[in-house]
């Protein structure tokens, strides 16, 4: 069994200028890229808890709160907040900055669920979580809860339909 590994040994922050090639015609960042940069920063973070490869299987609700402007910086944030067996729920949070003021908005935060992998691409056993302060229980605990409901909430297949692609 590996050893129990604190949250803040696997937080990550990104920082992003975003460009002209990032946005619309409104000047604004396309919440695609946003949510592009929340997985990555994400992925990162359970990498290094994991210290494997680890792929995106969930990602909880993202809801847009303010908007990103080309020219801010988008900067996400990330710590694994709950781990399963092979499951490793990252928080990541988002904000923008304008470089030039200074001013700072959240604009959204997500939680995502990544799996760490071995060697031949299969689930391998994550480190459990060093649960080190109070904060890190009741995050570990409402991620117990959030877990529980993706379970719960899982599609099933409809009868006599496969869920294996076609051949």
């Amino acid at each position: 069994m590996t050893a129990a590994k604190s949250p803040t040994e696997s937080r990550v922050t990104l920082h992003q200028l975003m460009n002209p090639e990032h946005g619309n015609g409104r000047g604004n960042v396309h919440g695609g890229v946003i949510m592009k940069v929340v997985d990555e920063t994400g992925a990162i973070c359970a990498m290094r808890h994991a210290r494997a490869p680890c792929v995106t299987i969930a990602i909880d609700s993202m809801t847009f709160r303010q908007p990103v402007r080309l020219g801010d910086l988008l900067i996400c944030s990330a710590t694994v907040t709950w781990v399963g067996r092979t499951s490793i729920e990252v928080g990541v949070t988002v904000h923008a900055e304008n470089p030039v003021t200074g001013e700072i908005s959240h604009t959204n935060s997500a939680f995502v669920v990544y799996v760490a992998l071995d060697k031949d691409g299969r689930p391998s056993p994550a480190p459990p979580l060093e649960l080190t302060d109070d904060e890190a229980k009741r995050h570990f605990a409402e991620g117990s809860e959030r877990q529980q409901r993706r379970l719960d909430q899982r599609p099933s297949v409809p009868p006599g339909i496969s869920a294996r692609p076609p051949k």
